[in-house]
């Protein structure tokens, strides 16, 4: 038994140490390697619930996350801290005389999980290989997919996207509806283009337009015509990364182009977006960054 506890010291040394040489590769790599907070996801995604869902068996590298002690462990919750050693060898012993460990408490957040309580299991279970981790789990809801990919760059891009979400009811007035943007503030720019859009229907109908109705009517007759164009086109494999509803915003952007053009001046969008593609291809457009 002796020799099972003395290992206890050795494998902390060895956490922190690799700890300490993925902190220095992330600086390098320009590229966090901390935890993520879960007041921060919460904050940002506006999360809903929690749901329980029991105990369960998770797998250990999906937990990416903890409620108080993200600042003491790294994103593979090796110790960051030294003021972690005695708790954490104890619990570490703990595995070598038991074999497993006590369910933790997690909290889940789409393909996500963040530790409520029992970071230093955790962290001993992934020291130790071990896969799996049984675990007491409540679960948020999120409007956005989470996965244990995400980083903490990618917080901001998912804030919009639920701020879109929310702002809209587009998930809930066209359920299965994707638009998702990558160009920086394109969110934004869609909800000014439906706003515009609802103002022309109120002139038109003379009436007030709903912001509902005049968001299915935005993406029936002016964004999904010149999706479909995008989509059809291929174009989109020439600008890896970028998102349908990137290029649309690139067409709206550029549209000048097309109203100079007499042939289309008074086509529709899908019409209008065929051009512009061709044009594209053509070399006589500038293409988008």
């Amino acid at each position: 038994m002796t020799d099972l506890w003395d290992r206890s010291p050795s494998d902390f040394f060895n956490a922190r140490r690799r700890a300490l040489l993925q902190q220095i590769l992330g600086f390098l790599r320009r590229r966090p390697n901390r935890l993520l907070s879960f007041e921060e996801v919460r904050e940002k995604l506006h999360l809903g619930g929690p749901i329980y869902r029991g105990v369960q068996t998770v797998v250990v590298a999906s937990i990416i996350g903890s409620l108080n002690r993200y600042h003491d462990f790294d994103r593979a919750f090796l110790p960051t801290q030294s003021h972690t050693a005695e708790r954490w060898m104890r619990v570490d012993r703990a595995w070598y005389r038991e074999g497993a460990l006590p369910p933790v408490l997690l909290y889940k957040v789409g393909e996500a999980y963040f530790v409520v309580d029992g970071n230093h299991r955790v962290s001993v279970a992934r020291e130790q290989g071990q896969e799996f981790i049984d675990a007491e789990v409540r679960e948020y809801r999120s409007r956005v997919p989470i996965s244990p990919e995400i980083q903490p760059e990618d917080l901001e891009r998912l804030g919009a996207e639920v701020d879109f979400l929310e702002r809209t009811g587009i998930d809930r007035l066209l359920p299965g509806v994707k638009v998702q943007v990558t160009v920086l503030g394109g969110l934004e720019r869609l909800l000014e283009h439906i706003a515009v859009h609802r103002y022309f229907m109120g002139l038109e109908a003379r009436r007030e337009v709903s912001e509902a109705e005049a968001l299915v009517h935005w993406y029936r007759t002016l964004y999904l015509p010149v999706v479909e164009v995008i989509e059809s086109s291929d174009i989109l494999s020439a600008f890896p990364g970028r998102t349908p509803a990137d290029l649309y915003l690139w067409v709206m952007d550029h549209r000048h182009y097309l109203l100079e053009s007499e042939e289309f001046k008074h086509s529709g969008p899908g019409e209008a977006a065929r051009h512009f593609v061709e044009l594209l291809a053509k070399g006589r457009l500038h293409r988008p960054d």
